[in-house]
């Protein structure tokens, strides 16, 4: 895994610590809301400013003091792991309510440490927070600054002392900007945390039977073969009718937004239910037809499946032989780690057919070829394909210049796409067609 010098968010609940990783993540959001503990997990992403690169995260509260609660008590374990990795720390504390006995704990926490820390007065664009910030200067931290995390005020003074207190620099290099982004898709509890920490050999990710405990995505970098794979966890996707609250609404569109920003998506699904659900062939369509990812099915829980369910799960999947023989299906078991090292290398397999580049002259005599075997009829009249040519990957897209466009319809597209995946290996990677009339 590629080493990035580590900035850390920390501070008590409710300051507003979501907010500014939101304000510096291009990539990653958290969630926000005006309650206490709602980021439980850890969120990191890498953020390049002035081309020096480092990796940016949002921690939950953080305390010496035992939590009752086991999820908040993970939590508080994994912002010390946090903090303990961190090569700078940003402080924040609420400029508004001024220095809280909460905020001189965590001060004393931060300063046992040893870490370098930057204090970070947050809610600038206030009147109560100007006045406050000689109060919290008094915490007794070097460097300091006054922002506003909600409306962006002094962020690049921020960002300039981040820069200037980083112990080590690390430069924007092309593969950095350009590396696979997968996500993990599913409903609650089918093991997406536990198939991110298989595949980290560590426990990254808060594992609980509890569902929601993985409320925003958790981004984790893996290095393959020089190629950098970012994976994304996200929460469990749900029915829209038993989606409840803003806060699991939020966290429905936080994975949204997770799966629109990736290349490919992992679908990981409970194999000993011995079939794919409503809601999961809705998102594996969703994401492989309407927002043309590439796409991999897991079955996770294979040590709960024997082999008279196989055979069910194996009879199941025949009702979706339309998508599933577009793309790879592995079954796994998180618990045994079956199958979990070939992931990886599947992946990279995905990740190259989906940036894979195609010869438009190539293309249009094969295309061409086929309409003289099987021509395709509008009314009588042929439908005629005058040139080909690749417009992008990611996903691979091909335009096709005709005779008339509106008599190329989904069938008349499967048709060329269907030669496409003969020809070529596809599998895992949807193909997107722009259609446009020839001039005359």
């Amino acid at each position: 895994m590629k080493k990035y010098p580590s900035v850390v968010i920390l501070g008590r609940m409710n300051v507003g610590k979501s907010t500014l990783f939101n304000r510096l993540s291009r990539h990653v959001k958290s969630i926000t809301l005006d309650f206490e503990g709602v980021t439980r997990d850890t969120l990191s992403d890498v953020v390049s400013v002035d081309n020096t690169i480092f990796s940016l995260t949002d921690t939950a509260g953080i305390s010496h003091r035992k939590q009752e609660d086991p999820l908040a008590e993970a939590s508080r374990k994994k912002a010390l792991e946090a903090l303990e990795a961190a090569d700078l720390v940003l402080f924040l504390v609420d400029g508004v309510a001024g220095v809280t006995s909460e905020d001189r704990e965590i001060s004393s926490v931060i300063r046992s440490s040893g870490k370098k820390t930057i204090l970070v007065i947050n809610k600038a664009d206030t009147k109560a927070a100007q006045d406050n910030q000689y109060e919290c200067m008094q915490l007794g931290y070097k460097e300091h600054v006054l922002i506003s995390a909600e409306h962006g005020l002094h962020i690049n003074t921020l960002l300039d002392l981040v820069i200037q207190e980083l112990p080590e620099k690390q430069f924007v290099t092309e593969e950095a900007n350009h590396g696979c982004r997968v996500t993990l898709l599913g409903k609650p509890n089918v093991g997406k945390s536990s198939l991110l920490n298989a595949l980290l050999a560590k426990e990254r990710a808060i594992v609980s039977p509890i569902p929601g405990t993985t409320r925003e995505p958790l981004v984790e970098n893996i290095t393959f073969y020089n190629e950098n794979i970012a994976v994304s966890d996200t929460a469990g996707v749900r029915k829209k009718s038993a989606v409840h609250g803003d806060l699991e609404n939020m966290m429905v569109k936080s994975t949204m937004q997770s799966l629109k920003s990736s290349d490919i998506v992992l679908l990981v699904m409970d194999g000993s239910e011995h079939k794919i659900s409503d809601q999961e062939l809705k998102l594996a369509f969703y994401a492989f037809t309407q927002q043309y990812k590439a796409l991999i099915l897991v079955m996770n829980k294979q040590d709960l499946v024997t082999d008279l369910s196989k055979k069910d799960l194996e009879f199941s999947l025949e009702a979706y032989k339309h998508l599933v023989d577009k793309v790879p299906l592995i079954s796994i078991s998180c618990k045994t780690g079956k199958n979990v090292g070939k992931i990886i290398p599947l992946i990279n397999e995905v990740w190259k057919r989906y940036t894979a580049k195609f010869d438009g002259l190539l293309l249009y005599r094969l295309f061409n070829a086929q309409l003289q075997k099987t021509p395709l009829m509008h009314t009588k009249m042929p439908l005629l394909v005058y040139e080909v040519y690749p417009i992008s990957t990611r996903p691979l897209t091909i335009c096709l210049v005709v005779n008339e466009s509106e008599w190329f319809g989904p069938s008349e597209l499967a048709f060329f796409e269907n030669i496409l995946r003969r020809e070529y290996d596809l599998e895992g990677v949807p193909v997107k067609f722009v259609v446009r009339k020839r001039k005359p």
